[in-house]
């Protein structure tokens, strides 16, 4: 599907982004460009849709040369998702997500009913989204635009540059999960490029793990944890991933600290402001104490809030999974792996310590400190 061939980016100044890397990336596959900054993963990715043009070797698709195709059919006939996500603030969700149909010339009826579809297709009722403004939307359902948007002319190549590390725990998890189940029934080619290891395992069917322009090791993630290539891919997943030892975690090596919360006494329109400053798409509810109380989403809020006489408190669901600080790993798997939850409040004496998703899991297992290392980006609490 698209292949790689001896391909190099040296810029004026001496910088050599790639260094002659050659690779294929097979139809219907996803595979995730994962490595530190400036090691070329974005470089490639964006040279597959001539953002970026090569100075050196040969790019096909579908064994054409993409070099000689026009740059502007070529980008029509390749999705791309952001992390900025990019919708349009003045056109509508139904308009950002039709753009591209409309360039390519499709009839209103079809396009119409493909925007329906895709929307649908994540969880988005189009009779409520479809006539609403990026604005008023959360970042996680902003993001699930953005997935769609690159979905909407059915391009058989879709380029996804960090769509998801922008969004709280909760929400990234919800979305990775979502394009596991979509890739499993679309089945395009998708590459996807990621700064998280936990991330590529879960989504990827093969890794490129890239340092120097060059890329270290490309294989499965079984292959990749079994078998890495050298000390560096070593360091970067984590050499105690697969340790024996596995078992003796607790839920304090698992938990990401400082999750967005509220209290019950606060007003809709307040959560409401809180959950899109922060991009979330719930709100866990604590007392004074830090005491876990319920959680609220924001499906909930946007049913109820032309209620004013309406508090947090009033909509939460109280009837939580939770685990203690000295759960075991293999407790909190086996909650993952039974119930429908997409993450897991930890408590210590009934105080909310910290939340467990299956991202950072899958670090605690990578033997990291997940509290020092990686905070909750735009943690907070409205008191």
């Amino acid at each position: 599907m698209i292949t790689f061939k001896n391909v190099g980016k040296k810029y004026p100044d001496g910088f050599e982004a790639l260094k002659n890397i050659s690779f294929d990336i097979k139809e219907g596959e996803l595979v995730a460009l994962i490595g530190p900054s400036g090691c070329g993963k974005t470089t490639t990715m964006k040279m597959i849709n001539r953002l970026i043009e090569p100075t050196s070797g040969t790019i096909l698709i579908n064994g054409e040369d993409i070099a000689d195709q026009n740059p502007v059919e070529l980008r029509r006939n390749i999705g791309y998702v952001i992390q900025q996500i990019g919708l349009l603030p003045h056109l509508t969700i139904g308009e950002n997500v039709s753009i591209v149909p409309k360039l390519k010339g499709w009839e209103k009826e079809r396009y119409e009913k493909r925007v329906d579809e895709l929307l649908e297709l994540v969880g988005l009722d189009p009779e409520t989204f479809k006539e609403r403004f990026p604005g008023e939307l959360s970042g996680g359902q902003q993001q699930r635009v953005g997935v769609v948007r690159a979905l909407a002319a059915e391009p058989p190549i879709i380029l996804m540059d960090e769509p998801f590390s922008a969004l709280d725990p909760i929400s990234r998890e919800q979305l990775q999960d979502e394009l596991v189940k979509l890739q499993e029934s679309i089945k395009k080619t998708i590459v996807f490029v990621t700064h998280d290891m936990d991330e590529a395992i879960k989504i990827a069917d093969r890794i490129a793990i890239m340092q120097g322009g060059e890329i270290v090791q490309l294989d499965t993630p079984e292959r990749i944890l079994r078998h890495p290539a050298n000390d560096f891919v070593k360091g970067f997943i984590g050499e105690n991933r697969l340790s024996s030892g596995d078992t003796a975690l607790e839920a304090t090596d698992l938990m990401r600290m400082n999750p967005v919360t509220t209290r019950a006494t606060r007003g809709l329109a307040e959560a409401l402001k809180m959950m899109k400053r922060y991009g979330v798409d719930s709100l866990l509810v604590t007392d004074q104490q830090s005491r876990l109380l319920g959680i609220t989403t924001l499906e909930r809020l946007e049913r109820h809030y032309f209620d004013e006489e309406k508090t947090v408190g009033d909509l939460m669901e109280t009837d939580l999974i939770t685990v203690s600080t000295d759960t075991v790993y293999t407790d909190v798997a086996e909650i993952f792996a039974t119930k429908k939850v997409n993450a897991i409040p930890v408590l210590e004496d009934g105080r909310l310590v910290g939340l467990i998703t299956r991202a950072t899991m899958m670090r605690g297992l990578a033997g990291m400190n997940i509290g020092a290392q990686r905070p909750l980006e735009g943690g907070g609490s409205i008191e």
